[in-house]
C-alpha cells in the first residue's frame, strides 16, 4: 500500500514539474511558425505556470506568440538562446537583444539574445545596429 502511495505521489511531482524542456535541434518544431528548430543561436522557449513548454525557432517567434495566443497566460520562464553560447539557454526577461542586419534570424526580425547589455554592445560594435531590453523588445515587435 505505502509503495503505491510513493508511487502515486511521484507521479504528481513529476507533471508538475515546471522547468524548461530540452530543444531536440532539427526534429523540435516551432510552435509559432511550424518550422523545424535548427538554430542554436536563435531558439527560444516559453515554460506556463503549470508546466507546458512552447519551442520556438526564434525569438520573434516566441514573441509573437507571447503577445498573441498567450497574452493572458501566467509565464514561469522565458528563455532565449545566448548568441555566444549556442544551445544555451538563458533567462530572456534579463537578456539583451541586439538587432542587426548582419545577425540574420531564421524569421527575418535579425534578433539575437545576448546574457547582458556589456556582451550585446561588444556585439554592436561588431556588426552595428540596436540595443534592446525585454520590456524594449515587445515595443519593437508589436503585433499589428
Amino acid at each position: 500500500m505505502k509503495i503505491l502511495q510513493l508511487v502515486l505521489i511521484s507521479v504528481l511531482f513529476a507533471a508538475c514539474n515546471v522547468s524548461p524542456q530540452p530543444i531536440n535541434y532539427g526534429s523540435d518544431v516551432c510552435h509559432y511558425c511550424n518550422m523545424t528548430i535548427v538554430d542554436r543561436q536563435h531558439a527560444s522557449q516559453m515554460v506556463t505556470a503549470k508546466g507546458k513548454a512552447y519551442k520556438y525557432d526564434a525569438i520573434e517567434c516566441m514573441v509573437h506568440s507571447l503577445q498573441d495566443e498567450f497574452k493572458n497566460t501566467e509565464m514561469a520562464h522565458y528563455l532565449a538562446a545566448d548568441f555566444q553560447q549556442p544551445g544555451a539557454l538563458i533567462d530572456a526577461s534579463k537578456a539583451s537583444y541586439l538587432v542587426s542586419e548582419k545577425l540574420q534570424s531564421p524569421m527575418g526580425a535579425n534578433l539575437s539574445a545576448f546574457q547582458n547589455e556589456e556582451e550585446a554592445q561588444k556585439a554592436q560594435e561588431k556588426f552595428t545596429g540596436e540595443i534592446y531590453s525585454w520590456e524594449q523588445l515587445q515595443i519593437h515587435l508589436m503585433l499589428e
